[in-house]
């Protein structure tokens, strides 16, 4: 019987130098089969340049002070550089569980293969990065259900109508789809509006009632006028619940149970909405909405706008929720589906 093989038999690969376009090429054919650090082969540079530039306060935290650690650092003991690499990860809020792992396997790798080369350990380490957030790209499947219900959860201020919009235009524009809001979030008249706004902008029905409402029947309602249009998708907004009191979860409860009504496996996707800029805080918002409801999507918006996308990491590490769009930008279509080699890409330019 064959050993099972560890993650750092798994590491194992060949070098290859490109001296044409300086790149280092890692031949693994289930991790990673090609990373080229320069990027020169990209199919698609102007959305990967776009996606570089928009997470450009994320790479300038991450990138430059490691890339000096790796690069520019002469004849420093590998026990310090490993200390200080630890500083930079946690600086760069990647968190303490996953940057102890990060590290610990950085060390059994180069302990394993007599590493000791750092621009060698440079690229194991975003080879180690990539395989954290590798098994949590899952493009989200709405074609699966009609009318498919995606209730977008989130506490307050985290971008949740916003991403909405983006949702909308998203389906609208670029997959041809027909799309119905519900203005789920009865809490605030300003919510309301600003959905009407985001209907309006892009011709499309919305459902409401009036302020302080009952937000499951809002809902209800959607999902059942979706059903006699033949509407693909139903978007559904709900309160910015605060994640600590219990009454407002149980109304999330609820209106899971009055969905399944009109279909058992609905709703068909609960996305939860986190913002990048609230850094390590986000860990326990995702903890405390997973003790109510199953969580099967994520959207992390504001990346744009902060040096916390390190938390990207941390989440991905300690709770494998697919990431399903990371938000960008203020515009409607600043909204992609996550991919991480493009992430790792637009974070790492050396």
């Amino acid at each position: 019987m064959s050993k099972k093989k560890s993650f750092f038999d798994f590491l194992n690969f060949k070098k290859k130098k490109n001296i044409k376009n300086k790149t280092k090429i890692i031949k693994n054919s289930d991790v990673i089969k090609n990373i080229n650090i320069k990027n020169n082969n990209k199919t698609n540079t102007g959305l990967f340049n776009n996606l570089k530039s928009k997470l450009k306060n994320t790479r300038n935290k991450i990138n430059d002070k490691i890339i000096n650690l790796f690069f520019k650092k002469k004849n420093i003991d590998l026990n310090i550089f490993f200390k200080k690499l630890e500083e930079e990860l946690l600086l760069s809020d990647i968190g303490i569980n996953t940057t102890v792992k990060i590290i610990e396997n950085l060390k059994k790798y180069s302990q394993k293969n007599n590493i000791s080369e750092k621009k060698e350990l440079y690229i194991i380490l975003k080879k180690i990065l990539f395989n954290i957030i590798k098994n949590v790209s899952i493009p989200l499947e709405y074609n699966s259900k009609k009318p498919f219900l995606i209730l977008v959860i989130g506490v307050n201020g985290s971008g949740k109508t916003t991403s909405i919009g983006k949702l909308s235009n998203y389906y609208i524009k670029k997959k041809n789809k027909s799309v119905i809001l519900a203005a789920g979030d009865t809490f605030r008249a300003a919510a309301i509006k600003q959905l009407s706004i985001i209907a309006q902008k892009n011709n499309i029905p919305i459902i409401s009632h009036k302020n302080k409402s009952d937000s499951a029947s809002v809902i209800f309602d959607a999902f059942k006028s979706a059903q006699s249009k033949n509407i693909d998708i139903v978007i559904a907004d709900t309160a910015g619940r605060l994640h600590n009191k219990k009454n407002l979860m149980e109304e999330l409860k609820k209106i899971i149970r009055v969905t399944k009504k009109i279909d058992i496996q609905a709703p068909h996707e609960i996305m939860l909405v986190i913002d990048a800029t609230s850094g390590q805080n986000v860990l326990e918002q995702v903890y405390s909405f997973k003790k109510y409801v199953e969580v099967t999507g994520l959207m992390i918006t504001k990346l744009d706008g902060t040096a916390k996308g390190g938390v990207v990491f941390s989440i991905s590490n300690q709770y494998s929720i697919p990431i399903r769009y990371i938000s960008i930008g203020e515009n409607e279509e600043d909204i992609e589906i996550f991919k991480p080699n493009k992430f790792i890409d637009s974070l790492f330019t050396d």
